[in-house]
C-alpha cells in the first residue's frame, strides 16, 4: 500500500489536534500506516499492547476530525474499532479548527 504524504500530513495534524485536546496517554490511537500517537488523560501506557485502544483508516479518522462523520456512525459500520476504558473520543470529536478538509495540514 503506498502512503499519500498529503493524507499522511493530514492525519497527523489532526492527531497532534487531537493530542492537544486531550493531552495523555491512557488511549492509543492508531491510524496505519500513517501514525499512532497516545491520548486521553488517565493511566499512563508505557510498555506492551495498551489497554486502550482506536484504530481506524485514514480516511474514516479524518472524517471524523472534520466533523463530517460521527463517532457513533463510525462504531456501529465497523469502519472504527475502540476497546478499553477511556476509548470513546466523542467528546474530543469534532476537532477544534478542523472543519474544512484544507485546514489540516501541517
Amino acid at each position: 500500500m503506498a502512503v499519500d504524504p498529503e493524507i499522511r500530513a493530514r492525519v497527523k495534524a489532526t492527531l497532534a489536534r487531537l493530542q492537544e485536546a486531550a493531552p495523555g496517554r491512557s488511549v492509543e490511537v492508531r491510524i496505519p500506516p500513517y501514525a499512532a500517537v497516545q491520548a486521553v488523560p488517565g493511566l499512563t501506557h508505557r510498555r506492551g499492547t495498551p489497554s486502550a485502544v482506536v484504530e481506524t483508516d485514514a480516511d474514516t479518522w479524518l472524517a471524523l476530525a472534520d466533523g463530517s462523520l460521527s463517532w457513533t456512525e463510525a462504531v456501529a459500520s465497523g469502519r472504527l474499532r475502540a476497546s478499553g476504558e477511556r476509548s470513546d473520543l466523542s467528546a474530543y470529536l469534532p476537532l477544534p479548527g478542523a472543519t474544512e478538509p484544507g485546514d489540516l495540514t501541517e
